[in-house]
């Protein structure tokens, strides 16, 4: 039995993790790939204060996950199937065993969102900027999304590739203002405004890429046998086994103890229903539900 069960090795889940073992709770964190969640698999991590200077994705992961055991957190890498929230105690299944605990928290994030296009599963498509863009250097790339992660991950990419075209939906990037900035300052980087990747071709891997123009639904047939498609299309929020609860667009809704409908049962992070989805708001939803669920147990 255990005081608190952490359900995601995020941001969100190792600061609710430290929290609730400071106040001397046994805790655990269930996590199925690896502690940082979507953070470990970016390129930089930007304007999270004392992150270091241009610091990468992965290494602040380990240093999440360093903090995590040297406070005493046990952390098992499982992949949970299912979930009982109502009663007194709450009971976790995994692909290997079950656990209980007096109260749990939700803090799993999202996954990237699929095009669901043809052709997305060949290779060289939803590729990963500091894992995959090495093989892509003097090569053309293709970003799809203007938002913020999409463009941060462009311009990592355009240090090596020799050409970066950010795909962006609207009619121009939805990103901060630094990294407009930086993007018209990099003279290998094109956007596509008002566009969308529909479709993309090839026998094992990519050949040719169908782009349409989202306002006059004209396609555009590009032939590029060598290229790589990285794709930032947004997060689906990972709620799907948590059907106790009701959801608002597929989020998790929460007061401002990040508890849920359910005693005992919190949500923090990328999962729960917010505005501002940010490192630094996924550690303060983690401490206030690490917190709060200690207080009750």
């Amino acid at each position: 039995m255990y005081d608190i069960i952490i359900i995601g090795a995020g941001p969100a889940g190792i600061s609710a993790a430290v929290y609730g073992k400071s106040r001397g709770k046994k805790v655990l964190v269930l996590e199925k790939k690896q502690v940082g969640g979507l953070i470990g698999t970016v390129s930089t991590v930007t304007h999270y204060l004392t992150a270091d200077h241009e610091e990468l994705g992965r290494t602040f992961a380990d240093r999440m996950k360093q903090q995590a055991l040297g406070a005493g957190v046990e952390i098992r890498y499982e992949n949970v199937i299912k979930t009982e929230l109502a009663g007194r105690q709450k009971k976790v299944t995994t692909d290997e065993q079950s656990y209980e605990s007096k109260t749990l928290i939700l803090a799993n994030g999202g996954s990237g969102r699929m095009l669901g296009i043809p052709g997305e599963n060949l290779k060289g498509v939803r590729l990963n900027a500091p894992k995959d863009g090495w093989a892509y250097r003097d090569k053309n790339v293709y970003v799809i999304g203007g938002a913020d992660g999409a463009v941060k991950e462009a311009l990592y990419l355009a240090r090596t590739a020799r050409k970066v075209t950010i795909v962006c939906v609207e009619d121009e990037l939805v990103c901060i203002q630094e990294f407009r900035d930086k993007v018209a300052a990099r003279d290998n980087i094109e956007i596509m405004p008002h566009a969308s990747l529909t479709a993309v071709y090839g026998n094992d891997a990519v050949e040719e890429l169908e782009l349409t123009d989202n306002k006059s639904g004209k396609k555009q047939m590009v032939k590029d046998a060598e290229c790589g498609v990285f794709v930032y299309a947004g997060i689906v929020p990972n709620t799907q086994m948590y059907t106790e609860l009701e959801l608002a667009e597929g989020y998790i809704p929460v007061d401002d103890s990040m508890q849920t409908e359910i005693p005992g049962v919190f949500a923090a992070g990328d999962i729960r229903v917010k505005k501002v989805r940010q490192v630094a708001t996924a550690v303060a939803d983690g401490a206030i539900a690490g917190i709060q669920a200690a207080a009750m147990c």
